[in-house]
């Protein structure tokens, strides 16, 4: 199953975690604090992340988490936006690497 991937830049993760918490109806997978929060929905995987580079309230990229994903891949489209293809697992890997010790994995793994 493919689901939208959108990742956001923000200045405050508690803030931006109470507001999409509400917006979706449920609460993130995982949040780091003053870092990063992601939540996996049905059909959304919602990443927001402090301190990128981007400016606050910007689009970092988009992309597909998709369960038949072989391998982390990256391209930039017609406009200049980066799309990421991936699976789970390898967002889960991406985000150790990025803070280790936070001990997140894909439920089932």
């Amino acid at each position: 199953m493919k689901k939208l991937h959108i990742a956001l830049s923000t200045d405050d993760i508690a803030a931006s975690v109470a507001d999409y918490s509400a917006r979706l109806g449920c609460a993130p997978v995982l949040v780091i604090d003053g870092a990063y929060a992601l939540w996996r929905t049905e059909t959304l995987n919602l990443s927001i992340r402090q301190g990128t580079g981007v400016v606050p309230g910007q689009l970092r990229h988009l992309g597909w988490e998709d369960d038949q994903a072989k391998a982390f891949s990256a391209e930039v489209d017609a406009n200049g936006i980066t799309w990421e293809h991936f699976a789970a697992h390898h967002q889960a890997d991406e985000i150790q690497t990025a803070w280790p010790g936070t001990a997140y994995c894909v439920e089932g793994d």
